[in-house]
């Protein structure tokens, strides 16, 4: 399943992109879907910053995927690379459930267009259902099934609220 998804934020690039990097933690407010962050490492080298965070989401499982999704579903690690002088970062999600079947990574891209910034979410989530342990080989397809649905039915919505969140989070900072 491809990740594609753009949003414009009204605020010069180099703010936009030093939000999503450093104001990481004061954005949950701003995301109903997002209970926490905690950040677990970060570090700086070569002009780059590494970053590694632990999220956990809010929401329901849907009934019908209880049986084999669980609440580990709505909380995962995410690894971050910034590139400040190509305002781009690249990521990769580590679910805590089927962490050997789901395979999440993509690149964002911050645009400046005059005194608006243009956000380029690109990424892919894929399901190996040979990885998935602990569920009967023939249930496999239909269980990769479910845990793509209900991963794409939250990826895409919650890069929307992130985006919303900054751009509520720096309408006050920036009014003076």
């Amino acid at each position: 399943m491809n990740i594609s998804i753009d949003t414009r934020i009204p605020f010069p690039r180099s703010l936009v992109y030093a939000t999503y990097r450093d104001k990481l933690i004061e954005l949950v407010p701003y995301m109903p879907n997002v209970r926490y962050i905690k950040v677990e490492s970060r570090r700086q080298e070569a002009g780059q910053i590494y970053c590694v965070n632990q999220w956990r989401g809010g929401g329901d499982i849907p009934v019908a995927a209880r049986a084999v999704l669980s609440e580990n579903m709505l909380t995962w690690r995410e690894y971050t690379t910034w590139n400040e002088s190509e305002f781009t970062v690249s990521w990769r999600i580590e679910t805590q459930a089927f962490t050997e079947a789901v395979h999440c990574a993509g690149k964002n891209r911050f645009i400046e267009n005059g005194n608006t910034t243009l956000i380029e979410n690109r990424g892919e989530l894929t399901i190996d259902p040979k990885q998935i342990k602990g569920v009967p080989g023939f249930l496999t397809n239909q269980v990769a099934l479910l845990v793509e649905d209900f991963l794409g039915k939250n990826i895409q919505p919650n890069l929307l609220q992130m985006s919303q969140g900054v751009r509520q989070y720096l309408e006050p900072q920036t009014k003076g």
